[in-house]
C-alpha cells in the first residue's frame, strides 16, 4: 500500500466513537496479493461491530508498517491506540517483535499503545474453526487438517496440537495438526492419513503463499481447502480490543 493509499485508509475510517481510542490490527504480512484485502475487511468488519476507528499495519513484507499508520494517528490528533496483534500463538513475532514494533512506533510518533493479547487458541478461536469447518461442508465423520504456520519455539506448536486435540474430541473425529515451516509438515500428514476425503482448515487470518503452496496436495488428496478465517474473528479481535482498554483503564484509576 503506497503513503498515498495509506492516507486515503485513514480518511475513510469509520466514524469513532468518543473517547475509543484507534484499533490497530498488527498482522504479519506477507507477499501474497490478497493479505491486505483479507486484513482490510476483517478489520472492516470490527469497525462495525465496535464503533471503533480501525486501522491495518504489518510486521513485515506488505504496507503500512506500524510507523507510518502512528505517525499518521498523530497528524490526526490521536495521542493513544490498541495494537491487537493479529497471531495466534505466543511465539517469535508476538513476543519480540511486536512490542519492538510498537516501541518504535511510539518513539517516531509519540503515540503511546497499549497492546492485547494476540488472537491466541482458546475456546473462542476453536469456535470461529468450526464455523470455518461448517461454512466449508465439512461432515461430522470427516478428518480435519489444522493448518497452520508453525514456529521454532516449541510451545507454540503445542499450543496448535492441543487446540487441534480439543477440536476432534468436540467433533467426535480426527483433528490433526500440521504446519508449513516446521514438523509434522502438513503435506506430510495428508500424505499418511491415506483417506478419500476431508479439509484442510487454515490457522490464518488472510491469504498468504503457504496457503498457495499446500493447494495442490490438498486437491491431489482429494480433500478441500476451507477459506482462511477471516471476518469470523471480528468479534475476537473486538474482545481483545476491549478487555485491553478495560485493563488498561483500571490501571491508571489505580494510580
Amino acid at each position: 500500500m503506497s503513503r498515498r493509499e495509506s492516507s486515503a485508509a485513514l480518511s475513510r475510517s469509520r466514524s469513532p466513537r468518543i473517547d475509543s481510542p484507534p484499533l490497530i490490527g498488527l498482522a504479519h504480512g506477507s507477499r501474497h496479493a490478497g493479505v491486505t484485502q483479507g486484513i482490510e475487511a476483517l478489520l472492516a468488519e470490527v469497525a462495525v461491530q465496535t464503533g471503533v476507528a480501525t486501522y491495518p499495519a504489518y510486521l513485515d513484507l506488505t504496507s503500512p508498517d506500524l510507523d507510518a499508520v502512528a505517525v499518521m494517528l498523530a497528524a490526526a490528533g490521536e495521542r493513544t491506540a490498541v495494537v491487537v496483534p493479529l497471531l495466534f500463538t505466543e511465539a517469535f513475532h508476538a513476543r519480540i517483535d511486536v512490542p519492538a514494533a510498537v516501541a518504535r512506533a511510539t518513539e517516531v510518533s509519540g503515540v503511546r499503545f497499549t497492546i492485547a493479547p494476540v488472537l491466541g487458541t482458546a475456546d473462542d478461536v476453536l469456535e470461529v474453526v468450526a464455523q470455518r469447518l461448517a461454512a466449508a461442508g465439512t461432515g461430522d465423520d470427516e478428518p480435519v487438517l489444522l493448518y497452520a504456520v508453525g514456529s521454532s519455539r516449541a510451545a507454540a506448536n503445542a499450543a496448535v496440537a492441543d487446540l487441534a486435540d480439543r477440536l476432534s474430541a468436540r467433533r467426535g473425529a480426527p483433528v490433526r495438526a500440521g504446519f508449513g515451516t516446521t514438523d509434522p509438515q502438513a503435506t506430510d500428514v495428508l500424505a499418511e492419513w491415506a483417506v478419500p476425503a476431508g479439509t484442510v482448515v487454515p490457522l490464518f487470518v488472510a491469504p498468504g503463499l503457504l496457503l498457495d503452496a499446500i493447494a495442490t496436495a490438498v486437491t491431489a488428496a482429494g480433500w478441500r481447502l476451507a477459506d482462511p478465517l477471516g471476518t469470523l474473528l471480528a468479534p475476537l479481535v473486538a474482545e481483545r480490543y476491549r478487555a485491553s482498554l478495560n485493563r488498561a483503564r483500571a490501571g491508571s484509576s489505580e494510580r
